[in-house]
């Protein structure tokens, strides 16, 4: 296995982690749909995004953005976003 495919494992098995956690954790909120912005907090994914030099250093989900879109690209979570802007998810 060439490293290119070693990071995308590593990225998969992460996602699935997440998606772990989607599914412990989901009947306690309405009809199952779970805060994005809970599951980045409890799972501590809100990141650094840019170089230590940048002026700009607030915490960002970047990493979950990419892994729960690996999860909705496999059909393994469902995706809504509310009027107020806030993103849930839930598994399928």
């Amino acid at each position: 296995m060439n490293r290119e495919e070693r990071i995308h494992q590593l990225l998969t098995e992460t996602a699935d982690e997440i998606l772990a956690f989607i599914k412990e954790s989901e009947s306690a909120y309405p009809d199952r749909w779970m805060p994005a912005a809970e599951i980045k907090r409890k799972l501590g994914l809100n990141l650094p995004a840019v170089p230590k030099s940048n002026a700009n250093q607030s915490d960002k989900g970047w990493l979950f953005g990419i892994l729960a879109r690996m999860l909705e690209d496999r059909s393994l979570i469902e995706f809504k976003k509310e009027i107020n802007r806030r993103s849930f998810y839930r598994s399928r």
